[in-house]
């Protein structure tokens, strides 16, 4: 199951955000190449570690509509393609 698709999950009601947490293996311990879910303890939103330092943390409506936009992100890193930043032009 995707990262995309666990998250699908989890925002119709289908996953608790622990069952996705088990799907998902924990991620900062291997360099951060895995994702993983957590409900933030202060807020109660959806928080996604492994993407970068600190989590991503936005309230189940926030990651709805991101996820709905999903395409038209894609959509807009190809045609920017050869302007976008890569983390590895970055690191090197």
């Amino acid at each position: 199951m995707t990262m995309n698709e666990v998250l699908e999950a989890v925002r119709s009601g289908k996953l608790s955000v622990g069952e996705a947490s088990k799907l998902m293996p924990a991620g900062n311990g291997n360099g951060g190449n895995r994702l993983s879910c957590k409900v933030s303890a202060t807020t109660g939103a959806l928080s996604v570690y492994g993407l970068q330092r600190m989590p991503v943390t936005l309230y189940t409506e926030q990651w709805t509509r991101l996820l709905a936009y999903a395409d038209d992100i894609r959509a807009f890193q190809k045609a920017n393609d050869k302007s976008l930043t890569k983390k590895a032009d970055k690191v090197a």
